[in-house]
């Protein structure tokens, strides 16, 4: 299981504060793969409020102390408010990845409210987005560091994120076409499982019975990524958490995620992240 988490001012204690009008208390993800599942049981629920962003695989939700769980898929994402019982499991065998993020303050109703959340909305339709991933890897980033002003800089991080949401929620308002929907979860799915592995795109599409450019540009629509993209988000990514948790050099973190030639590998994993992978393993450190 790999878990990147960052708290406002290091401090893990749950908090409400009415001193501005949104304030971002912590942030993190998780990423299930071999841990057979992750619970989490908060009767009385929290202080603040959680979104949770199930980027892949899927999730488990008690909603209402209700034994029957709601299945909650990539591209969902799920608003807690203060005060309500929170209880939801990951499964490894579903290879969760869910990032999330604690807010308060003195005008978070209204605020959501502004960006189409109302205060009946629990379970939202945003699909998959790198953008969102995006955005929550950068306020996980600012809570580590603490840089000058980074807690305004947190709350432009999550007004960023709640306009994507709202833009994609507005779009949930038009005809939605079931087939392209379906064909490109299956896509998804399919990257995620094999993302290590060597497959051309064009391959892909010839086998689901696709036009490789039909292909490309609903792929794009459906996750504001090509398909090229998001593999290769995916394979640094998970490059990422290897050289984080693991020992592995970077030739053999290479082929791990789907790169026979180290070279190669450094060079596309500097492009996406701004240092090498040696350098960003040091950093780590």
């Amino acid at each position: 299981m790999y878990i990147n988490s960052a708290y406002l001012n290091h401090s893990l204690v749950d908090f409400m504060d009415k001193s501005r009008p949104l304030i971002v208390g912590s942030c993190g993800t998780y990423r299930l793969y071999t841990r057979p599942r992750l619970p989490t049981h908060r009767p009385k629920g929290r202080l603040d409020f959680q979104l949770l962003y199930i980027a892949s695989g899927k999730a488990h939700f008690y909603f209402d102390k209700s034994e029957q769980d709601t299945v909650i898929t990539a591209g969902h994402m799920v608003l807690y408010r203060p005060r309500e019982p929170q209880r939801y499991v990951y499964y490894g065998e579903d290879q969760t990845e869910v990032y999330w993020v604690h807010f308060t303050g003195n005008n978070v109703k209204n605020i959501l409210r502004h960006y189409g959340i109302t205060n009946d909305m629990r379970v939202m339709d945003t699909g998959t987005s790198l953008e969102y991933a995006g955005i929550f890897k950068q306020m996980i980033q600012e809570l580590q560091r603490c840089q000058t002003h980074y807690p305004e800089l947190l709350t432009l991080l999550i007004l960023q994120l709640l306009i994507r949401i709202e833009r994609q929620l507005g779009r949930d308002h038009r005809r939605k076409d079931v087939y392209l929907d379906t064909e490109m979860e299956l896509a998804m799915q399919f990257f995620n499982d094999n993302y290590n592995t060597q497959f051309s795109v064009e391959e892909y599409a010839a086998a689901r019975g696709m036009s490789v450019s039909w292909f490309i540009r609903s792929f794009k629509q459906y996750t504001h990524a090509t398909p090229m993209q998001y593999l290769v988000e995916r394979r640094m990514a998970n490059a990422q958490m290897l050289l984080e948790t693991t020992g592995y050099n970077i030739t053999e973190i290479g082929n791990l995620v789907g790169y026979d030639n180290p070279l190669y590998f450094s060079r596309v994993f500097k492009k996406q992240k701004g240092v090498s992978p040696s350098e960003y393993r040091k950093q780590g450190t």
